[in-house]
């Protein structure tokens, strides 16, 4: 392959690389916030510094598609699947602001403040594209578009320990309102469409990360009170989980795309919610099922990663859909 020739497929790729990767730098986040609300402080510390380099990283290519190639950025903006994944970069910067507040409170609150405006932002431009695009069908649904939501509920992780009491509560409502309005539309389309396409399927583990994230974001808001809500909440996100666990055969045999890291951020939630109330409760069996969540999570990562490298060597991401 001539010099030239090797310029133009790496533009090539470059124009088709995609929003959904950000959805490995929220996996690996929340990873580290996994590690760290189990006691395994350096372990989070270390998976916290190589989460910040993939991300700045991968911000920094997806940076350049968007001035070499901007029709390809709107593309993605239009389409009703990957819109919902823009505020996943966003999550993956308020989730190193959360990791880095007992380390750099400074850098920690300018993150914290850079991604809750960008939130504020994304939700009411995603919202419009929403109600007033027409084009989207029940078929176009899936349980990707929980993602803005489940940024807005992060919010409050980060800014109640900023003293930012009311602008948390503010996007803890918003994140509810949406959380039941699109949790109604996705088992609309469920149960009465089509199933989900093979690419899709995987996202089908989002439905854990909502109440997993509202968990956690209640008790930080309620001052660390395992009350009748967190209650709930927490059971809705073992019951998400259950059923997600029951698709895992047919998940197993659907070829690899970049929705698998869909697996990764839920689950991180879910363990890092049973680690918080484990520690609120004081009763070891939420402790022995977060503990053995995390060794699950750390397995489906190490294989998530390790398929991820082999798929862009391969050069099977940067490809148009």
């Amino acid at each position: 392959m001539t010099k030239d020739a090797a310029g133009t497929e790496t533009l090539g790729r470059l124009a088709h690389f995609p929003i959904t990767i950000f959805g490995i730098t929220m996996g690996l986040f929340g990873l580290a916030l996994a590690l760290r609300a189990g006691g395994f402080g350096a372990a989070s510390m270390s998976v916290m510094w190589i989460s910040a380099a993939v991300f700045l990283a991968l911000i920094t290519l997806y940076g350049v598609k968007a001035i070499r190639f901007p029709a390809h950025v709107a593309g993605e903006w239009s389409h009703p699947v990957k819109l919902s994944f823009f505020p996943a970069a966003n999550i993956s910067i308020l989730l190193l602001s959360i990791l880095l507040q007992g380390q750099v409170p400074a850098i920690s609150a300018a993150l914290w403040m850079l991604g809750a405006g960008v939130q504020a932002v994304l939700t009411l431009v995603i919202v419009t594209a929403w109600i007033s695009h027409r084009a989207f069908t029940p078929e176009m649904m899936s349980p990707a578009w929980f993602i803005p939501a489940v940024a807005n509920a992060i919010v409050p992780l980060g800014g109640m320990h900023l003293g930012f009491i009311g602008i948390s509560w503010y996007f803890f409502s918003i994140a509810v309102l949406f959380w039941s309005i699109l949790l109604t539309l996705v088992f609309n389309r469920l149960i009465f469409h089509d199933p989900l396409p093979g690419k899709l399927r995987p996202t089908l583990v989002i439905l854990i990360a909502p109440p997993s994230i509202a968990f956690l974001a209640w008790i930080e808001l309620t001052g660390g009170t395992i009350d009748a809500m967190a209650h709930v909440l927490l059971n809705l996100g073992l019951f998400f989980a259950a059923l997600v666990a029951i698709q895992v055969p047919a998940l197993v045999r659907l070829p690899f795309a970049l929705s698998f890291w869909a697996l990764s951020f839920p689950l991180a939630a879910l363990t890092t919610a049973l680690f918080r109330f484990a520690a609120l409760s004081g009763v070891e069996g939420y402790h022995m099922a977060a503990n053995g969540l995390l060794v699950l999570l750390c397995l489906i990562i190490l294989v998530l990663g390790i398929r991820t490298v082999r798929a862009a060597m391969a050069g099977d991401i940067c490809q148009p859909d």
